[in-house]
């Protein structure tokens, strides 16, 4: 560093003066010195107080963080139909865009979760220049640990075998929660929906209601009220059913689950096709059957034990190893 000319007038001045001045001129040399240093230094100071700022492929607790496009993060909320009364949780949140476009384009509630307290604290203050401070939280927590089950939707950009392990506590959500991932799946739980933005893949998925069992159901027919059992197998949102009535058992069409509601079709003992729309709450079952020959209720209650749902245990080690397959590990 260069002395600027003042200070070198007054060294050589330092070097002549009689002893007393000399004193004076040094401790003004000094003071000069200090003042300069404390200049020269400035720009340093202010920026190691500027803003943290993470960098594209930064390594996480379990992932890198790659930012989800903006249109992409639009379309995979509107995939999910966020609405102003839900409750959005980004898994992973890394620095808050999820959470903050659920807030600031559809005026819903907003939770991050995400592991590096440095990109939570950097997601609270873009929520705070967004202006959606009041409708959005970020957290630091562990995804695997964390109680999100109050959850309306749940976004996430993992790694596939981290969508793996979370599919059993996906899964056992409450019925018709929407689930939306950027790039990875669920493994053998199929999508409901799939999206492409600029070649990026969003997956949608209605986490189902258990709809396994048998159940003593009735509904009306041609000379009465028709008394029949129901029995549903089950694997994530995939059914498969028949219907036992009047010493007759046949199979259903197109059963469906989707979220809390079930649909299915069948041909009753008349000869006539009957459509069948219902909710199931618990061991309850209530909708509607209609055809040609009008409408009325359907009505069911689960006999016997509840069977888990199949998918819902832990993912097998054949499946994770295909899983990490896909990241070429």
């Amino acid at each position: 560093m260069r002395l600027p000319l003042v200070l070198a007038v007054a060294a050589l001045g330092f070097a002549s003066a009689a002893p007393a001045r000399a004193n004076r001129i040094a401790s003004r040399l000094a003071a000069a010195l200090a003042a300069t240093a404390m200049l020269s230094c400035a720009p340093l100071a202010a920026q190691e107080a500027s803003p943290y700022q993470p960098a594209r492929g930064q390594r996480g607790k379990d992932v890198v963080w790659i930012p989800t496009p903006d249109a992409l993060v639009t379309r995979m909320l509107k995939l999910a139909r966020v609405t102003p009364g839900d409750l959005v949780v980004d898994l992973g949140s890394g620095d808050g865009r999820i959470v903050i476009a659920a807030a600031r384009e559809f005026k819903a509630r907003a939770l991050g979760l995400e592991f590096d307290e440095k990109l939570v604290a950097h997601a609270r203050r873009r929520a705070d220049e967004e202006g959606v401070k009041d409708r959005v939280d970020f957290r630091q927590a562990d995804i695997f640990a964390a109680d999100f089950s109050n959850a309306d939707v749940v976004t996430m950009y993992l790694l596939p075998d981290l969508n793996l392990r979370l599919r059993p506590t996906l899964l056992a959500m409450k019925p018709g929660t929407r689930l939306v991932s950027h790039q990875f799946s669920l493994g053998k739980w199929l999508p409901d929906e799939t999206s492409w933005v600029q070649g990026r893949p969003a997956y949608l998925w209605l986490v189902p209601v258990n709809a396994g069992g048998s159940w003593r159901a009735s509904y009306p027919g041609r000379d009465g009220n028709v008394e029949a059992e129901l029995n549903v197998e089950q694997e994530f949102q995939r059914v498969r059913a028949s219907l036992e009535f009047g010493g007759i058992r046949t199979s259903l069409r197109n059963p469906q689950v989707e979220g809390a509601d079930l649909r299915f079709a069948f041909t009753d003992a008349d000869g006539l096709v009957r459509q069948v729309r219902a909710t199931i709450a618990g061991d309850r079952i209530r909708g509607t059957v209609s055809g040609s020959a009008g409408e009325g209720e359907f009505r069911a209650q689960r006999i016997g034990a509840t069977p888990p749902v199949g998918g819902s245990d832990p993912a097998s080690d054949e499946e994770l190893s295909g899983a990490l397959q896909l990241l070429g590990e």
